[in-house]
């Protein structure tokens, strides 16, 4: 499923409470090994510094207004501890599952963290507008299954179920951009995993950190 993002830290000047309350949420701060080093807000970790730094921090993806942008993207945080365990990016499956709840509207209760499949992580930074970017370590997870959705207007414009046959005719097309840790994937492995939902497991890298380019 692909959807457009309606909010990011982009458009701080149509912040309503709810996002404002949303950057106080404390993320996992790491090294580009992906150790834990701290934590600090999200406001903190998107803030492009004058000299170009972004505290590096993990994710399984975030919203960009008006981009499209695979099913789900957002961070694990430091203040849930279950959000903070390590072993087979449990924390991040939490956290995944609970931004699935508040994104598109999944009952958490039809989601396990066997649900999905934690394939690997890459490294990715985009300064952005130069005042908000990205700097993350960024967790891959993948799900087939039917479910409901009921998206989240403060979340999401626009969702829509794209097959195979048809993905890249409609990147081809789509009128609006995408999101960069997205066209990072659909540049290097999509095609690779979407090809191989049966056997997913043969993909799977915990060691690595990937650099997509």
């Amino acid at each position: 499923m692909i959807r457009r993002s309606l909010t990011s830290f982009q458009v701080m000047a149509k912040i309503n409470p709810i996002q404002e309350a949303s950057l106080k949420e404390s993320c996992i701060l790491v090294n580009n090994q992906d150790k834990v080093i701290g934590n600090a807000s999200k406001r903190d970790c998107h803030l492009v510094a004058p000299d170009g730094n972004i505290p590096l921090h993990r994710a399984f993806s975030i919203t960009f207004p008006g981009h499209f942008t695979n099913t789900c993207c957002s961070h694990p945080l430091f203040d849930f501890e279950e959000e903070r365990q390590e072993e087979n990016a449990i924390g991040v499956k939490f956290a995944a599952r609970r931004r699935l709840s508040h994104e598109l509207g999944v009952p958490k209760e039809m989601v396990t963290l066997d649900d999905f499949s934690y394939l690997t992580r890459i490294l990715y930074k985009s300064e952005g507008d130069g005042t908000w970017g990205e700097h993350e370590v960024d967790y891959i997870l993948i799900m087939c299954k039917d479910l409901p959705i009921h998206p989240n207007p403060e979340e999401v414009s626009e969702v829509c179920y794209i097959g195979k046959d048809k993905f890249n005719e409609f990147i081809k097309n789509v009128k609006a951009p995408l999101t960069p840790w997205f066209k990072l994937v659909v540049q290097n492995e999509l095609d690779v995993w979407w090809n191989n939902l049966h056997q997913l497991h043969k993909f799977q890298d915990h060691v690595n950190i990937h650099t997509f380019v």
